[in-house]
């Protein structure tokens, strides 16, 4: 008798997980194979498997399939808007399902990567950024006023920001932008910024959407570039994207539209 248990306890534990059932619910079975799914979709998006999470997992997996059984019995499913919901939703499963498997057997190398951040270093290494400070005013007047003013060192440039100046993130700093590249600045501002010299201040103001500016260029430099570990997931990620447009490209070429 002893060796019958034996056995038998072998063969319970060599039973595929798919045979076994963590409920039943008004005679449906959910399977543990069902519930091991839903435990690695959650792991895979942060979650730490144990026992209380596959406990909520199991609740969670009854109280979905008794309120599924109970939209079955009132012929929910069989409505024309739920259904064109559940078709849609079944669409975008496969849809996203394609594109993940597709770069999964198309993973982007260590080659491309290194090769597009060549390309960018080479096109962006010229590039300058400034060290700029503004003084924004709504006035034209009151701007050559302190233009004036500057000038004649009858106030200081940083004092007359923190005076006057309407941008109360730079003002307070005594009109302090840090360092950017010209393009980050409205097109009016950036061509005054790239027409000035270290240490020269606008002798006009310049007027933008946001008023007018008086500008001074404090410094240039070429603009440093991160190095490949700091952006591999960002080109990997651009990488990502170019191969699905591709693949996607490809799959509507090969497509029969009529």
């Amino acid at each position: 008798m002893k060796r019958i248990a034996v056995i038998a306890a072998a063969c319970l534990i060599a039973a595929p997980i798919s045979a076994q059932t963590v409920a039943t619910v008004n005679g449906q079975e959910i399977s543990q194979q069902s519930m091991d799914s839903f435990v690695s979709l959650l792991v895979n998006q942060g979650a730490t498997d144990s026992p209380e999470l596959r406990e909520q997992v199991k609740q969670e997996m009854i109280h979905r399939l008794v309120a599924v059984q109970a939209a079955e019995k009132a012929g929910i499913d069989q409505k024309e808007a739920v259904k064109q919901e559940i078709e849609l939703a079944r669409q975008g499963i496969l849809v996203r399902a394609l594109m993940a498997d597709y770069l999964e057997n198309n993973p982007v190398t260590d080659e491309q990567i290194q090769a597009t951040y060549d390309e960018l270093k080479n096109e962006q290494g010229q590039r300058q950024e400034h060290r700029v400070r503004h003084i924004l005013v709504d006035d034209e007047e009151k701007a050559k006023q302190l233009i004036a003013d500057i000038a004649a060192n009858k106030i200081s440039f940083e004092d007359a920001a923190k005076q006057e100046s309407k941008d109360p993130g730079s003002g307070s700093q005594g009109g302090d932008l840090g360092w950017a590249a010209s393009s980050n600045y409205v097109p009016e501002f950036a061509k005054a910024v790239e027409a000035l010299k270290k240490g020269e201040t606008t002798d006009t103001p310049v007027q933008s959407q946001f008023g007018w500016h008086i500008i001074r260029l404090e410094d240039s430099r070429n603009a440093s570039f991160p190095s490949l570990e700091s952006v591999k997931p960002q080109i990997t990620e651009m990488l990502r994207q170019q191969q699905l447009a591709q693949f996607q490209d490809e799959l509507m070429k090969n497509a029969t539209i009529k």
